[in-house]
Formats: structure tokens, sequence, C-alpha cells
């Protein structure tokens, strides 16, 4: 039985990619999962997979900080080393976040093949720094392909969990009517500073007919508070799918795993770059929706300023009249979102790791 070590930690937009690909890969295969103690992955994984944990720091840091972390690097290096040989892995995905580098390094030293998949437009610290010792390096967006000339990269698209792939309703729980539906989500963590932008505008949308659905995260303090019909906000929800698949508009973070999701789903979307990220990667990645006229990209803005609020009335706005298909900007944006959607993403990443290990195991 051949055996997978898959190593993805952290957020959902490391995690739901590397569930995607498991789930993907044959039922005859082996399937163990490396992760970081007290992460997300404690949640997700250990109902599924084997979940084994090393404390890995990542690459960033100065002085004393940067010499702590790459001690902590090399002792998780000789770690994952030693779990890949006493359980006879013989190929290893990770999907990035701080337990790909000693995943890689341990991989390399122990001569097992290992998929580096890099799902946003500009390749994080990692994948520069290490992609070059993987035996490919496979990249959601055609962008982080000319960024890595050095690592052989392949554009498979972002793997998405299977239940973005099949159509499904809308959740018992949103607000029903008429009038279009607003789907606004940060993330896997939540987003304070797109909700704040928003909840001064719940009162006008609602007035105006526009049904909302706010996914505000676990930690926002103003969560809670009375909000008009015809709005729901919850912190957040497992049904996902069905969400995006009958929303009108989403307004979200442009995160590579929730641009992928909208993209299957052909959902028009307003992205607001996280600010903080790392190497400013979600600007990238809203413009390449932004590129193709998929998207809107609004800079997160203190709630007083008009600029979500113009955007929202611009392309809610002839829906909300009843205008024809050829005047409603939704229709053109969603087309063009379908174009970023590589739906088969989860199983191209495993073809990979088949062909790899297959080549190990004729060559040994």
């Amino acid at each position: 039985m051949p055996r997978l070590l898959i190593a993805a930690s952290g957020t959902g937009g490391h995690l739901f990619p590397a569930l995607a690909v498991a789930d993907a890969m044959p039922a005859d295969w082996s399937i163990q999962w490396l992760g970081v103690p007290d992460r997300m992955e404690r949640q997700l994984v250990p109902s599924r997979y084997p979940l084994q944990t090393v404390r890995a720091g990542g690459l960033q840091g100065r002085g004393l900080s940067k010499l702590w972390n790459l001690v902590q690097l090399l002792r998780a290096s000789g770690s994952v080393r030693h779990m890949i040989r006493r359980e006879g892995i013989e190929a290893v995905f990770t999907s990035g976040g701080y337990i790909a580098a000693p995943a890689i390094l341990a991989a390399r030293w122990s001569g097992v093949p290992v998929v580096l998949h890099e799902s946003n437009a500009v390749p994080g610290k990692v994948t520069r720094l290490l992609g070059w010792l993987c035996s490919r390096v496979a990249v959601g967006l055609p962008q982080a392909a000319a960024r890595l000339p050095r690592c052989r990269p392949v554009v498979t698209g972002t793997p998405v969990r299977q239940a973005f792939l099949e159509p499904a309703p809308l959740p018992a729980w949103a607000p029903l009517g008429p009038g279009p539906l607003l789907l606004v989500m940060g993330g896997s963590q939540g987003a304070l500073g797109l909700n704040r932008m928003l909840r001064p505008l719940l009162a006008r949308l609602a007035a105006a007919g526009v049904r909302v659905v706010h996914l505000t995260g676990s930690n926002d303090p103003e969560a809670g508070q009375p909000l008009p019909a015809g709005v729901v906000e919850r912190p957040f929800s497992d049904e996902i799918p069905g969400l995006l698949q009958q929303a009108d508009l989403v307004i979200s973070r442009s995160g590579a795993g929730a641009l992928s999701e909208l993209a299957v789903a052909g959902t028009p979307a307003i992205l607001v770059p996280y600010p903080a990220a790392a190497d400013r990667h979600q600007d990238a990645n809203a413009a390449a929706a932004a590129q193709l006229g998929a998207a809107v990209i609004v800079w997160q803005h203190p709630p007083s300023e008009p600029a979500l609020e113009r955007s929202l009335w611009r392309l809610l706005g002839p829906r909300l009249r009843g205008a024809a298909a050829n005047c409603d900007p939704l229709v053109a944006m969603g087309s063009a979102m379908v174009q970023l959607a590589v739906r088969d993403a989860d199983r191209q990443v495993a073809a990979l790791l088949l062909s790899l290990q297959a080549q190990r195991s004729a060559s040994s």
C-alpha cells in the first residue's frame, strides 16, 4: 500500500486544498497528516486522517528570533525525516504554511518525491526559497508560474472540496425574498476591517430589498447587535457551497482559497484584500480576478468612506431595478469568474503525486 504524507497547517487556505487532494487520491493509498500544535488542523483532520504534529516556526524574523526559528526548523526537519523513514512514506505533498519548510527539507533528505502547491499569485517565502528542492511545484494561478522559473512549475489551479463542485441549495436559515442575495465573508479567521466597512450599510441595503448573509468570524466584538429584517449574521457556516452558488454578489477577502471557490461557483465578487497579507499577495490575487472582469477591488477603508457603498449600488442597483441581463453587470462578472475555475485541480495534483511515486518505485 503506497503511503503519502500531507503537510498542511494553519488556515483554511492551506488546509482545504490539501483535504481536496487527499480525497482525490486512490483508495488504496494510506494517508498521514503532518501539522503544527494548536492550529486549525486539530479540528479538521483527526476524524479523517491520522494527525501528527511538530513545532515549526516561520522563515521570518531578525537577529535572535530568526536564529531560534532556524533551530526549530532543523529540529522539525529531523523529526519529519524520522517519521518518513519510520512510516515508509513514499511521497510528500504540502500546501504551504509553517509546516512546509521542514516537510520539504525532510523529503529531500530522505530521497522521497515532494510536491508543493502554491495557491497565490505571488509565491510565499517558503516557495521562493525552497521550491527548487521540490520534485514539482504546482501553482494555482499562471501569474505565480512566471515568478518561479527555477522550480519547473505546472499550473493546476487550486483544489477545492468536492462539495463546491456539486449543486447545493441555499441554507434553510438564510433570508428569503425576491431581492438579490449578498454574502459577506472574511475567510476562515473572519475579517474585522471588512465587517466594520459593511455594518453602516446594512440598514440601507435591507431597506432597498437586498438580502444579506454576513459571516463575521468568531472574534468580532461587535457581532450580535440587532439587525434589520432580511439580514442574517453568523460567526461561520459549513454551508458555504450553497451560499456561494445562490448568492448574487459576494464581498470577500482575496485569499487564494476564497478566489478558487468563487470561481467554481461562478459568483461575482467585491474583493477587499487583506492589507497586512505577506508580500501583499491578496492584492495580486484580486488583480487576477479584476483583470478578467470577474471582480471589483475595494481597498480596506474606514467605515465613513464611501468606496464600498458606491460599488455595491453600482453592481446591485440594476438587479434591484429588474434590468435586462445585458444591462446587469453581475451577469458579465459571473461569466468572467468561471474563466478562473479549474474544476479538476485536485485530480491534477493527485496525478502528479501518483506519477512521481511510480517513477520512484520503478527506479528502486
